[in-house]
This record gives structure tokens, C-alpha cells and sequence, in this order.
């Protein structure tokens, strides 16, 4: 067992398997039931609604979603926002313009890197003649 400061609170616990000292596990617990037991009464709120009404942050509220704990499907109006560009979304960690946006880059990064391999491999090349002796 280890020692560890919280990272939620900083105070010193000793560290079993997460990061977050017992009080604040119960704390993140109570908001979680808030949340979700004011979802079942308001499927129709937005992340705005809920974090205004039970007193969550909107970063719990998106996290307990990431985890899988708080599922979207059924609420058409909560959304989260994108990572990159702060726009909402359902799922994942960004949205769609980004995602492309981000590939894009990716395989921009890819070609150039290909084409200074091959500008490199041919300023480098050296040429091998074969003569047989007879």
C-alpha cells in the first residue's frame, strides 16, 4: 500500500487502486446518483439543465458519460462538449469537423514525410556497376 495525495482534494490517503481518497469516491457517488436520478425524471434536459439543477460540474457530468455511466441515447438534448473545438457532441472525444480535420493533418504529415524519405533516398543513392571479367 502506498501513500498518495488526492487528486481531487490533495489530501494524503493510502492509495488502493485510484487516484481519489475515499471521501471524494463517496462525494463523486452522490453526484452521480443526483445525476441520474434527475435523468430518469427529466430525459429531455440539456448538460446546461443538469449541471444547473443538481449542483454537478458539467467536467463530472462528462465524465460520468466517457465512463459509460450516463448513457446519451435516450436523452436527445445532452451533449458534452468537443475536446478540440468546445462544440457538442453525443459520443467520442471530438466532433466530426475536427475528427476530419485531424486526419487530414495526419495524412498531410504522412505524404510529407514520405516524399522527404524518397527526396532523401535519392540524394543518397549510390550506383553499382557490374562488369564480368572475361
Amino acid at each position: 500500500m502506498e501513500l498518495s495525495n488526492c487528486n481531487r482534494c490533495g489530501r494524503l490517503f493510502a492509495k488502493v487502486y485510484k487516484d481519489i481518497c475515499p471521501n471524494c469516491l463517496k462525494d463523486i457517488e452522490a453526484d452521480y446518483k443526483l445525476c441520474a436520478d434527475y435523468l430518469r425524471k427529466h430525459r429531455q434536459a440539456t448538460m446546461t439543465e443538469l449541471s444547473d439543477d443538481t449542483g454537478v460540474s458539467v467536467r463530472q457530468i462528462t465524465q460520468f458519460i466517457r465512463e459509460g455511466r450516463i448513457s446519451v441515447l435516450n436523452m436527445p438534448n445532452l451533449s458534452y462538449p468537443c475536446e478540440v473545438c468546445g462544440g457538442f457532441i453525443q459520443e467520442g472525444h471530438m466532433c466530426e469537423s475536427c475528427r476530419r480535420r485531424l486526419l487530414n493533418d495526419l495524412s498531410q504529415a504522412k505524404n510529407e514525410a514520405e516524399s522527404h524519405t524518397n527526396t532523401s533516398n535519392k540524394n543518397n543513392a549510390a550506383t553499382y556497376r557490374i562488369i564480368d571479367k572475361e
